[in-house]
Order: structure tokens, then sequence, then C-alpha cells
């Protein structure tokens, strides 16, 4: 990504979180990786402190406790939250959630492919446009 700010994902499933840590291994992105399991844990997370507030958040949309589309309606009314950019990163292609989405402020909307080599392009191409994009300190 474009600077050493560490990525955050939201994500529940052991096996997407594992492909994402793979693909930004593949891809030579040496950011930190830190992984939460549902929104709730996200906000505990980036609220505590002692967490460094990541460059960029990778968010999945159906989780438990607190889904995705919950945990924008927080993060994105939190001064402190709301100017990190979230790329949803997800299997669901409802539209009602990518509306729901980019109304809560959201960076991007990606469906996560099944082949590999088709998820390795996606997180490429987020790389890509975190690494040309100015964001605000």
């Amino acid at each position: 990504m474009r600077n050493t700010k560490p990525i955050l994902l939201v994500e529940d499933d052991q096996v997407d979180a594992m492909t994402v840590k793979r693909a930004l291994k593949d891809i030579n992105i040496t950011n930190r990786l830190d992984i939460t399991h549902n929104g709730e844990e996200a906000l505990v997370f980036l609220r505590n402190p002692e967490n460094e507030n990541p460059g960029i958040i990778l968010l999945d949309l159906n989780m438990p406790r607190m889904n995705g589309i919950e945990f924008l309606k927080i993060a994105k009314n939190d001064d402190d939250l709301k100017k990190i950019p979230v790329v949803v990163l997800t299997t669901s292609k409802e539209e009602r959630g990518k509306v729901d989405s980019f109304n809560l402020g959201i960076a991007g909307y990606m469906i996560k492919p099944v082949d590999y080599l088709k998820f390795v392009e996606v997180i490429k191409t987020i790389d890509m446009y975190w690494t040309l994009s100015e964001l605000p300190d």
C-alpha cells in the first residue's frame, strides 16, 4: 500500500483471511495486516489507543455479531474513524448492500473472486488505487 500504515481486515472467514494474507505477500505488500472477525471487534481495535490506525480497512459485509453495514454506520459517524478509507471486499452480490455501503461513504466495493489469480488482481487494483490516491492526514 502507499505508506507504512497497517491494513485492517475485518473478515470472519478464516480461509478468506488467509487468502488476503497470501495475496498481499504474493504482490510484495509489506504493510502489517491486522485482522478482526466482525464489526464489533473492529471498533474495539480501532478505538484502542495502543493500536495504530490503519491506512485502509478491507471490510467483509456478512459477519456475525456486527456486520459490515452496522460497522460502517458507526465508524463513518465517528470523527476519529470516518477518514479511514474503507473498501468492501465481499462475496455478496446483493444490490442493497452495495447501495448501503456507498451511502455510508465507502471508497470502493469489490466482489471476492473464487479464482485465486483473479483475487490477486483485485488486491493489486486496491493497492494501485491507494498508491496513487492522495489521502488527508
